[in-house]
């Protein structure tokens, strides 16, 4: 059983069509990487998944309920499925667990008490117990991702979505981010990143799919994907011959 099934999903802009009928099925506890150039539609996908962008054509389902795109059915999907962005998105007036107690608060009704023991929970998963007073401009870049992912987490989702979660991050920063999702990974959470960390890919992700102009031009697992490229545009982005 999929936890995420996506079919023949289409989304255009304007006159662009940027999905042009997607297929992919999401398993409980997979780690899925989508690679692939800018502009082949990665993010797009992310987004419809979560729904914060309608699709045009086919159809996305989470735990088995179909996505729609009226308010009740887009709240309950966003209960089920995490999504983690390159910017951070903090509230700069919050503390860090401000930030994580006031989407529990707002979007699951959480009592205040509830909401600040499971921030407090979540901040020490992301190595970050310490910073709970301190505020987004007090943190480092990969400390303030770090508590995008304890928001996140603290929803209590079944899935997350990471839309290139180290792309902003300095250099030096990328791995500490890294480590708390790669042991999201080991710890069974499904999820489905775009990203640009080839090595991260080929250690820790179950699957790799490779986007190309709007489509899934190969899926595999990543010795397959990495190792023996099937067409020349994947061979191309990994730069073999």
């Amino acid at each position: 059983m999929s936890l995420i099934e996506i079919t023949d999903v289409r989304k255009s802009f304007g006159q662009t069509e940027v999905l042009k009928g997607i297929d992919l099925d999401v398993k409980p506890g997979e780690v899925i990487a989508v690679i692939g150039k800018s502009g082949s539609g990665k993010s797009t996908l992310l987004r419809c998944i979560n729904g914060l962008e309608t699709i045009d054509g086919g159809s996305i389902s989470v735990a088995g309920a179909q996505l729609l795109p009226d308010e009740a059915h887009l709240k309950a999907l966003r209960l089920k499925v995490g999504m983690i962005f390159q910017q951070f998105n903090l509230f700069p007036h919050l503390t860090a667990g401000g930030n994580v107690i006031l989407s529990q608060t707002v979007v699951k009704k959480t009592p205040k008490r509830e909401a600040e023991a499971m921030a407090r929970k979540m901040l020490e998963r992301v190595g970050l117990a310490e910073k709970f007073d301190a505020y987004p401009d007090e943190l480092s870049g990969g400390q303030q991702q770090r508590v995008a992912i304890a928001r996140a987490l603290a929803m209590q989702p079944i899935a997350l979505l990471c839309d290139e979660v180290t792309s902003a991050l300095d250099p030096e920063l990328v791995a500490e981010v890294l480590a708390v999702v790669r042991e999201l990974a080991a710890e069974g959470m499904t999820l489905l990143m775009v990203t640009h960390e080839m090595k991260f890919a080929r250690d820790v992700c179950s699957r790799v799919v490779f986007m190309h102009q709007g489509r899934v031009h190969e899926i595999g697992r990543p010795e397959e994907v990495f190792a023996r490229p099937k067409t020349p545009e994947l061979r191309q982005f990994l730069g073999v011959q």
